[in-house]
């Protein structure tokens, strides 16, 4: 039973990872997050993402590293839900 919920609880962090780097290279080209895919991922990610921006100032005006910072944070909780699930099962 734990192999199986954790095998689902890692598949979807897996996703929720590749939705922000997919949002993040969009961002490289506006025309494709102006896209339904491009409003889509915004809308799913944004919230998550939004909160780092808010704290994380660009470097230079420019280098947005708040999704760096994101991904590793979502990595932590990952391992975070994996450790509470050891506990209960």
């Amino acid at each position: 039973m734990l192999a199986e919920i954790v095998t689902i609880v890692h598949y979807l962090f897996q996703i929720y990872f590749y939705m922000i780097i997919v949002y993040v290279l969009m961002s490289w080209l506006p025309n494709l997050q102006e896209s339904f895919i491009g409003e889509l991922l915004g809308k799913l990610v944004e919230p998550y993402l939004s909160p780092f921006r808010r704290f994380i100032p660009p470097i230079m005006g420019m280098l947005d590293i708040s999704p760096i910072i994101a991904l590793f944070v979502l990595q932590f909780a990952e391992q975070g839900v994996y450790a509470i699930l050891r506990l209960f099962f």
